[in-house]
């Protein structure tokens, strides 16, 4: 599979896609988080535009992106195509 990696990290971007990303792996937050090694209300405030992911963060959410497959590269070409 080949996602681009560079995530574009501008809010409300970032958050729009980390929640994208969440509820395409049928995850709640405290469930995502647990899979990326972050609290919950971590991933609330990125979803929200409250804060912004880390590098290390940002290298798990693609991750994440790759076990999605068709639908990560889908959500992946989604976030860089937006305005």
């Amino acid at each position: 599979m080949a996602i681009r990696t560079n995530l574009v990290t501008k809010q409300p971007e970032i958050g729009n896609l980390v929640r994208e990303i969440r509820l395409s792996s049928g995850l709640t937050q405290q469930k995502f988080g647990d899979v990326l090694g972050f609290s919950y209300p971590t991933i609330s405030r990125w979803e929200n535009g409250i804060s912004t992911p880390s590098d290390l963060a940002i290298h798990k959410i693609e991750l994440q992106l790759r076990r999605l497959g068709k639908k990560g590269e889908y959500l992946m070409k989604k976030n860089h195509d937006s305005p």
